[in-house]
């Protein structure tokens, strides 16, 4: 028996509750189907014209963005003086071409404690690590060591070896702090736990040299994501070749790359500007040029900026290693955590 037998006996209320039906889709079923007319809506006053339209699409395809995300495009002529639309209405325009794809229970070592660094500006935490570049003989490869500046993504020093020991690690820890002018207690320098990093002879060169020294914790690689990341845009890089012929044929692939990475790319943690404009303080220039552009933009068209006045992105206050919860305590600071290198000395 359904509500509808049953209903002109008790009633539809009691009938519901008896079946546990609902009552409103009762009433909603008894209710005759009536056909809406069908409005075509009109056009957004904030769109895009066609012609517009084109333009951004021919833009994004040229030569010259083909292979740059739509963020990036946006960031690069807003440094030309120029404003197209916002990187979204990139995005849904090229979705609707059909150009828009995709382009990637750990066993815990509670003995290690967290690494939590955070830096406020350039030349006061630096990442480092190693990765390998395939050589053309089956198996063979080089090493390639890359320090970074945590803050402004810069790469501040590199160097390319055949075998990966403590040995160049050191000399390039020494001179790129050299090249940067790093006064001691100045610096922290952070990296996994690998035989170079961990290695007495570097321990000993560190506390020579004033800089704090701190490691991922074993089998965690988010304790260094920003060489990570580094160590990622090198190998998914159009012009990355699958093996290298040389030694010299590494060096001077990583010198065009390093080149352009720090002085042309756009990233996105550092509010879309290059590495070297941040590493070298122009950051809140270039960005107070963008707001500039986007503020005629606005003046030009107001009815296209539903929230008012489009900002670019900013700079970050902090950036972190770790950055601790709210309820979590704070470990300590890295100045204070001086005697980490010593007592590993001992």
């Amino acid at each position: 028996m359904n509500v509808e037998e049953l209903a002109p006996e008790i009633g539809t209320a009691r009938a519901c509750a008896v079946l546990s039906a609902a009552r409103a889709t009762v009433y909603r079923r008894r209710r005759p189907a009536v056909p809406r007319p069908s409005r075509s809506r009109p056009p957004s006053p904030r769109a895009l014209r066609p012609e517009e339209r084109e333009a951004v699409l021919a833009t994004l395809d040229s030569e010259r963005f083909v292979d740059k995300a739509p963020a990036q495009v946006h960031a690069i002529l807003l440094d030309e003086g120029n404003y197209l639309c916002s990187p979204r209405t990139m995005y849904r325009i090229l979705a609707e071409q059909d150009q828009v794809r995709e382009r990637r229970d750990q066993r815990r070592h509670p003995v290690y404690a967290k690494p939590e660094l955070v830096a406020t500006g350039p030349n006061q935490v630096w990442s480092w690590d190693i990765t390998k570049l395939r050589a053309e003989t089956k198996g063979a490869h080089f090493s390639l060591y890359v320090i970074l500046d945590v803050f402004s993504r810069c790469v501040v020093g590199w160097r390319i070896s055949r075998t990966e020991s403590s040995a160049v690690a050191e000399h390039l820890v020494r001179e790129s702090c050299r090249i940067h002018k790093i006064e001691r207690g100045q610096l922290t320098l952070h990296a996994d736990r690998g035989s170079p990093q961990t290695s007495k002879s570097f321990a000993i060169l560190v506390a020579d040299l004033g800089v704090t020294k701190t490691h991922s914790r074993p089998q965690v690689s988010n304790d260094n994501p920003f060489s990570e990341a580094q160590f990622k845009t090198l190998k998914y890089c159009p012009q990355f070749p699958e093996r290298f012929g040389s030694l010299e044929d590494a060096r001077q692939f990583c010198r065009e790359f390093f080149d352009w990475y720090n002085n042309e790319h756009r990233h996105s943690g550092i509010g879309m500007l290059t590495p070297a404009a941040v590493h070298s303080g122009l950051g809140e220039a270039v960005l107070e040029r963008r707001r500039t552009v986007l503020e005629a933009a606005y003046a030009q068209h107001p009815e296209r900026f539903v929230r008012g006045v489009p900002k670019p992105a900013e700079l970050p206050d902090a950036v972190w290693i770790n950055k601790p919860t709210i309820d979590a305590p704070t470990t300590a600071s890295p100045r204070e955590s001086q005697d980490v290198v010593s007592q590993e000395l001992q």
